[in-house]
C-alpha cells in the first residue's frame, strides 16, 4: 500500500514537472526544470515522502555526526517547507512513535507558511529576529535548544548547524562561532549541488559566555 502511494506521488510530481517544462518560456526555466527531472535527490524525496530534496543534506550530516538524538530539542529556523523538520521529528522522537525512547521537541519558524507536521510546532509567518517570536519559542521549548539565537536558547554543550553562502563574510561568521564553540567545521553534503555556493557550519560544544 505504501509503495503504491509513494510511486503514485512521484509519478504525479514528474507529470507536473513535464507540464511545466512544456509551458515554460525562458531558457532559465527550461534548464531548471530539466535539472529537477534528472536530479536523483528530487526523485528520492518524492519516493520517501520528504517535502523537498534538502532533507538528504541533513540526513547525511546527522548520519555522520549524530546530532539528533531521542529527547533532544530542535529549532529549525527558516523551516519552510519543512523537510528538515521531518527529519528532526523522526530522529528526536518528537511524535512519540518510539515509546521506548524519550520524546524530543521540534519547533520550526519561518516568514512563510509551513504546512502542519505531526510532532512539530510551527511558528509560520513569524520573524525569528524579533523578541515576540523569541518569547513564543521559549514557551514551546521544554529545554533551551540550538539555533543562531544561541545566547538566548542554547544550553552549554549544545550544537548549531547553519547554512551560509560562501563569500567574504563567511570567515567573519566562522570567527564569531569559534569564540563560543569548541569546534567549528565547514561541510558541503553530497546532496548539495556542486555548482551551489551553499556551505554549512557545524559548531559543537557551546560555551556559555
Amino acid at each position: 500500500m505504501w509503495s503504491f502511494s509513494f510511486q503514485r506521488r512521484f509519478l504525479h510530481s514528474s507529470l507536473c514537472l513535464m507540464k511545466k517544462l512544456k509551458k515554460s518560456k525562458t531558457a532559465a526555466e527550461q534548464r531548471w526544470l530539466q535539472r529537477q527531472l534528472k536530479d536523483p535527490y528530487v526523485k528520492a524525496s518524492h519516493k520517501q515522502n520528504f517535502r523537498c530534496r534538502s532533507a538528504f543534506k541533513l540526513l547525511e550530516i546527522d548520519d555522520k555526526f549524530r546530532l539528533l538524538q531521542p529527547g533532544c530539542s530542535v529549532v529549525d529556523c527558516g523551516a519552510a517547507p519543512g523537510a528538515w523538520s521531518q527529519v528532526a521529528v523522526h530522529r528526536v522522537n518528537s511524535a512519540g512513535t518510539d515509546p521506548a525512547a524519550p520524546p524530543g521537541t521540534v519547533v520550526g519558524i519561518d516568514l512563510l507558511h509551513i504546512p502542519p507536521l505531526d510532532g512539530a510546532h510551527f511558528l509560520s509567518c513569524h520573524d525569528v529576529t524579533v523578541p515576540p517570536t523569541h518569547a513564543k519559542l521559549l514557551e514551546l521549548l521544554p529545554k533551551r535548544s540550538g539555533s543562531y539565537l544561541a545566547e538566548k536558547i542554547l544550553l552549554p554543550g549544545g550544537s548549531l548547524l547553519c547554512k551560509y553562502l560562501d563569500g567574504i563574510l563567511a570567515h567573519e561568521l566562522q570567527e564569531k562561532l569559534s569564540r563560543v564553540f569548541n569546534s567549528v567545521q565547514t561541510l558541503k553534503p553530497n546532496a548539495s549541488r556542486k555548482d551551489s555556493a551553499e556551505r554549512y557550519f557545524l559548531a559543537r560544544i557551546y560555551k556559555k559566555p
